[in-house]
């Protein structure tokens, strides 16, 4: 049986060039320094991050939008169930009545619409 035995390699850089080495490291998939220093000085291949700048703007604006549509359909619950409960206002209950479509139609809209988001956020994350 092989006896395993960790060999160290130590080295001294100038803070600059310390600077540069990690900067490296961090745009790789490796996990730590010393398997980016491995990679490097053994000449095997580095598998460098990619991310797309644009896409990463239109995914935060997606969520934000979807953030803020989740807000709007809250707070719009919020209140319906609020004129629910004013039942004295015979103006309000008539209200409530002739209204009460047009609201389950805005929340099925934002529904869908949140849907659809989310199914976008999905597939961009997956790429």
């Amino acid at each position: 049986m092989e006896k395993k035995t960790d060999k160290w390699i130590s080295i001294r850089t100038k803070p600059g060039d310390y600077d540069t080495i990690y900067n490296r490291f961090q745009q790789t998939t490796c996990r730590n320094l010393s398997q980016y220093a491995r990679q490097v000085l053994l000449n095997k291949p580095v598998v460098l991050k990619y991310r797309n700048q644009s896409a990463d703007e239109i995914l935060s604006a997606l969520i934000g939008i979807k953030n803020e549509i989740s807000a709007i359909g809250n707070n719009y619950n919020q209140e319906v169930k609020r004129l629910h409960t004013l039942k004295d206002s015979p103006e309000m209950l008539t209200w409530i009545l002739s209204n009460e479509l047009r609201h389950k139609q805005l929340l099925d809209f934002i529904r869908d619409i949140f849907f659809k988001l989310e199914k976008i956020h999905e597939s961009c994350m997956q790429k």
